[in-house]
């Protein structure tokens, strides 16, 4: 390959880039952000009239007229409530423009993340995604407002005071022109460190967010596994990485902002020098030597704003540029055009094969199974035999390598993801409870308008109103977050009603009772055996004394089906089945006598 296919875009070309992709979510609140530049315009313009002032003033000194000292007054007081003016135009309307920017993109990553595949989330962590929409977005708010604001209103101050020391001495000024090129290497030359420095400080954020997030969930695992040492030293750790990278930044932006107003400085001095040899010499008066001196004077802020705000914008650079890496990945397949009613639920396996990401081996191997309509299928395997990989095609959160299923014999890869999915109730072994009310989470998504009757109906046939009514405020109480409150049980409950209540004509239970005690285990399954009926169900059980009344089994083993039958012809094959049945009989017999 060529060095030229291999040059990767300079930083200013991707800071460009990345600017004008945020200049495209300022577009439309263009109205908001031309206020504020006529504000900020105007805040700048009144610098060479304080420097002008200056003149006026020696001159007033050496002859104090009363007209002279009310002319200065009045000129005074007006420039400041006409800067004044333009400061809250300028601040107040590019904030506006500024949230409004950080909302739109706030609510674009969200958007975004909620139509990734499941692809995308298993190959990054939660606490960087969380980061991006916390602390990224947050960056970007400095980038697109203060930095903003800072640039136009400093960049302007110094174009106009320019203007007037070119008015005044354009000879001196040229001085001050050459130290340019010094500044913007000195600029350049920072901005290359801040935008690494701010990439691994948003990295490290990610990491100790994820770590803070797998504590705190894991609250009770890390105590009772003794794992509190072990968890402060991975805060500590990811924290102090963190404080590294940050003090690098901080080190780049002390270093820079001094080199420039150094620079500055070594101006201001020559002009000086050049000055006095004017007023010594007598082609300078007092009044044009305090007006240059102010103007100059009034530069170095300005352009030490400047120099300043370098660090801002790269900061903000470097999170946009996190921020578009989502936005800028592969959706979900979604270019199903077809639209079915409510399917029979017939679905059938051809030569369906699922390998992940870069593995070689396939999780699911040319698996072909035809089932009917309101067949109760189980699957039952060792541990990484392909069971949930299995069902995890049937809702499309992964696309299938080769082969297709079929609902009702539409390849389901041409039905839209919404319509596919309204056909499939789901409950897994990782119950998943929102931070709300019982009603809610029962009630979820789609299912928002049904009524309270149809919940109540819902959560009594998966046997979870009985110990709802014993809450608090009832099916109003408010569940935590995940659930936290309930039991392992009483939250596989609530899931299961969420299922029944869908009503969907395709049913997959994952491991669905496995975190039921005995007793509640008997009334899910005398629900599921009633729920069952007319659908066509899935379940994927390890315990097989579960799914004994079921249709039909399927015995899979590293991603293929090697047996089918009903447990009667599967124990009498004395095959792979019986042996699983076996183990599992003799161990839950010395559990027993134990």
């Amino acid at each position: 390959m060529s060095a030229k296919k291999d040059r990767k875009p300079s930083p200013d070309a991707n800071t460009r880039e990345l600017y004008g992709r945020l200049l495209k979510y300022v577009w439309p609140h263009k109205a908001a952000f031309f206020v504020s530049i006529i504000g900020l315009a105007l805040f700048a313009s009144a610098q060479p009239v304080l420097a002008h002032l200056m003149g006026m003033v020696d001159d007033t000194l050496s002859n104090p007229t009363d007209a002279k000292v009310y002319t200065v007054i009045f000129f005074l007081m007006g420039t400041f409530f006409y800067r004044g003016i333009g400061t809250f135009l300028g601040k107040y309307f590019i904030a506006i423009v500024g949230r409004n920017v950080v909302h739109s993109l706030r609510v674009d990553l969200f958007n975004k993340m909620s139509r990734l595949p499941s692809s995308y989330y298993d190959s990054e962590s939660s606490g960087r995604l969380i980061s991006r929409v916390t602390f990224d977005v947050d960056q970007v708010t400095g980038a697109s407002t203060r930095a903003l604001t800072t640039v136009v209103q400093e960049g302007l101050t110094v174009i106009f005071l320019m203007g007037y020391l070119i008015y005044l001495d354009a000879t001196l000024t040229l001085v001050f022109l050459v130290l340019v090129p010094f500044i913007v290497a000195v600029v350049a030359m920072a901005s290359r460190f801040f935008r690494r420095y701010s990439r691994r400080v948003q990295n490290s954020v990610g990491n100790v967010t994820q770590v803070t997030n797998d504590s705190i969930k894991g609250y009770r695992d890390v105590r009772a596994f003794g794992a509190i040492d072990y968890e402060q030293s991975r805060f500590e750790k990811a924290s102090a990485y963190n404080k590294k990278q940050a003090l690098k930044f901080d080190f780049t932006s002390a270093v820079s902002v001094p080199l420039t107003q150094q620079i500055v400085s070594i101006g201001l001095g020559v002009m000086v020098f050049i000055m006095f040899q004017r007023v010594v010499s007598g082609s300078m008066g007092s009044a044009d030597f305090f007006q240059f001196i102010t103007a100059a004077s009034l530069i170095a802020k300005p352009l030490r704003s400047l120099s300043d705000v370098n660090a801002v914008i790269q900061r903000g650079m470097a999170a946009a540029e996190s921020i578009f890496n989502v936005m800028d990945a592969k959706e979900e397949n979604d270019n199903g055009t077809k639209e079915l009613g409510r399917v029979a639920g017939h679905v059938e396996f051809r030569d369906v094969s699922l390998v992940y990401g870069n593995s070689d081996v396939p999780s699911v191997d040319r698996v072909s199974v035809d089932i009917q309509p309101g067949t109760s299928v189980a699957l039952v395997g060792k541990s990484g035999s392909g069971k949930t990989s299995l069902v995890s095609m049937l809702p499309r959160f992964y696309d299938v390598t080769s082969g297709e299923i079929r609902f009702d014999g539409e390849n389901i890869n041409e039905l839209t993801l919404e319509n596919l999915r309204s056909q499939i109730a789901l409950v897994s072994q990782q119950v998943t409870l929102f931070d709300g009310t019982v009603k809610e989470n029962i009630a979820y998504g789609a299912l928002r308008h049904c009524s309270d009757e149809e919940i109540r109906a819902a959560a009594k046939a998966a046997h979870a109103d009985e110990f709802i009514d014993q809450l608090a405020h009832g099916y109003d109480t408010q569940l935590g977050d995940n659930g936290v409150l309930l039991s392992g049980g009483q939250r596989q409950r609530i899931a299961i009603a969420r299922a029944i209540l869908k009503n969907a004509p395709v049913l997959v239970l994952d491991e669905a009772t496995s975190a039921l005690d005995t007793g509640s285990e008997r009334y899910i399954q005398a629900a599921m055996e009633e729920v069952m009926k007319g659908r066509t169900t899935f379940v994927i059980a390890h315990r097989l004394s579960t799914i004994e009344s079921v249709d039909r089994i399927l015995v899979m083993d590293s991603g293929r089906v090697v047996e089918d039958g009903t447990h009667d012809e599967l124990l009498a094959r004395q095959g792979v089945y019986y042996q699983l049945h076996q183990m599992q009989f003799s161990a839950e017999a010395s559990g027993d006598a134990g």
